[in-house]
């Protein structure tokens, strides 16, 4: 099959290399402004992957021209923060072809709404299929231009969903080979509710915000971040996010129970279950406060969850205080900066049910 994967950061270079190493032809693309993982990948024809993926997979196109990354296209995988959902939406705008399928990984909050309103499509065209994943399928970091660690790929436990949901199963038998593992969920709404990265990211850093900006992030992020008064704020955060889903009529799973059918972790504690996790073993933390753990987990994650539970009259008062401690801290107003709400994804006049049908 013939793949293509919009984003060359750690996550669209993990997926890339996972697809080629299964023989797929495999296109890679980013914009100019993220030059050096395209122009080694194209310079030594492929990635090298080693962890729990491992060898070289070769890369039949890696750069910057959009029709070039594009063509022949049967999948397109869109991988990258939230931030960057939109503009590959509108860079494919007008681009892509009835048959082809596009799946946003991971979701971070509405990801295929936001990906399909920035490509011109309606909220049902069907002519392309649209889906995304609950969260990314592999625990990864780049450690050189053109090579990736995986800390771990994931075994179970990361739910894919079609918009509309009537294409979920077939999506999920395109990618079976590669992704076996993938789950199908009732809608959009659950695969975005069920990324736990709002939950965990900005507990863990805003409850550490003075060791990161003191040594630069010279600790591990989960092995020395993660206590058990951290471990409260974050489950503290996960009931919230689970009673929104409850609203919705979807089982949201509370994050230290996903974390083990997913191979993160082996205990469903939210101290030290992420403190012991085999998955988050030496990931160091961020180098900086100015990092996507807040800039993408509150701005887009936590608002937009805090705005659905507004919607559907369900108290968020642990998820609103993370937003607003974390927009005193970083001096800026997450919230009324709505990068993505539902008003921003067009569903604010949406009721349960038809948000749990999307």
């Amino acid at each position: 099959m013939r793949i293509t994967v919009l984003g060359a950061g750690a996550g669209g270079t993990a997926v890339a290399f996972d697809c080629a190493a299964h023989g797929h032809e495999v296109r890679l693309f980013d914009f100019e402004q993220f030059p050096a993982n395209i122009a080694a990948i194209a310079a030594q024809g492929g990635i090298h992957a080693e962890g729990d993926i491992a060898g070289f997979g070769a890369i039949a196109y890696s750069g910057h021209d959009i029709d070039a990354a594009l063509r022949g296209a049967e999948l397109v995988y869109v991988v990258g923060p939230a931030y960057s959902t939109e503009p590959f939406g509108a860079a494919v705008a007008g681009k892509l072809q009835a048959g082809q399928t596009v799946i946003v990984s991971p979701s971070s909050c509405g990801g295929a709404l936001a990906f399909k309103r920035a490509a011109g499509l309606d909220l049902q065209d069907e002519s392309v299929r649209v889906a995304e994943t609950s969260t990314l399928h592999y625990a990864v970091r780049v450690t050189a231009p053109g090579r990736i660690r995986v800390f771990l790929k994931l075994k179970a436990g990361n739910l894919l969903a079609a918009l509309p949901g009537a294409h979920t199963g077939a999506i999920l038998e395109l990618i079976r080979d590669v992704y076996p593992g993938m789950e199908p969920a009732q809608s959009v709404l659950q695969t975005s509710l069920q990324n736990a990265n709002p939950i965990i990211h900005p507990a863990v850093t805003l409850s550490n915000a003075a060791r990161i900006e003191t040594t630069g992030g010279n600790f591990l992020f989960y092995e020395d971040g993660v206590s058990d008064s951290v471990g409260r704020l974050i489950e503290a955060l996960d009931q919230e996010r689970i009673a929104i889903g409850r609203k919705l009529g979807l089982a949201i799973l509370p994050d230290p129970e996903m974390g083990m059918r997913q191979g993160y972790m082996l205990e469903a504690n939210y101290g030290s279950g992420y403190r012991k996790a085999p998955g988050f073993r030496g990931i160091g933390a961020q180098p900086r406060l100015d990092h996507r753990y807040l800039n993408e987990d509150v701005g887009y994650g936590l608002v937009f969850m805090s705005e659905l539970g507004q919607q559907l009259g369900v108290p968020t008062p642990g998820i609103d205080a993370v937003i607003q401690v974390a927009s005193i801290v970083m001096a800026r107003d997450y919230r009324a900066a709505a990068l993505r709400t539902p008003a921003t994804l067009g569903i604010a006049d949406c009721s349960a049910q038809e948000l749990a049908a999307l």
